[in-house]
């Protein structure tokens, strides 16, 4: 099989596995950063970018920066509504963001768990889209689901 077209397939089975997933949960398992993370498995299957103390823990780390940036910094306010230009509440979802961001980057190249779909994760928390640490807990289970697939799908094709 081409390479692109497997590829491709390899990428929209991880993620047809945990949008499953979600879709008869009810549960955010399925979110914005998983489809970076999808790409990266299928596309260096077996590199060292795919290794899942890398993916799962990039995406742990993400998770918790966002929520203590959230909290400490942005509190109860999300970025689902339109604030006024130079508000309060657009500052601190503006800064939580950014120290998120620099926290999980810092927090990667500290641990070796470099993987760059997990600074969209940390936005994602970071900016109250999930900012509870259930809703934190479940993304890590939605990545750790997406790395168990993508290993099965290794072994099944060797």
């Amino acid at each position: 099989m081409d390479d692109r077209v497997g590829t491709t397939l390899h990428t929209g089975l991880l993620l047809a596995v945990t949008g499953t997933l979600a879709w008869l949960s009810g549960l955010p398992l399925l979110f914005p950063s998983l489809g970076p993370s999808a790409f990266v498995l299928a596309l260096f299957e077996r590199s060292e970018a795919t290794r899942p103390r890398r993916v799962v823990g990039g995406h742990l780390i993400g998770v918790v920066a966002g929520l203590l940036a959230y909290h400490v910094v942005a509190g109860d306010s999300a970025m689902t509504v339109a604030y006024e230009p130079g508000s309060l509440e657009g500052l601190r979802l503006a800064t939580s963001g950014v120290l998120a961001t620099t926290a999980t980057a810092g927090g990667m190249l500290a641990t070796d768990t470099r993987h760059p779909p997990a600074c969209a994760t940390t936005l994602i928390v970071s900016l109250g889209l999930l900012s509870t640490v259930l809703e934190g807990a479940f993304i890590v289970l939605a990545v750790a689901v997406l790395v168990g697939v993508h290993r099965s799908i290794l072994l099944a094709t060797n």
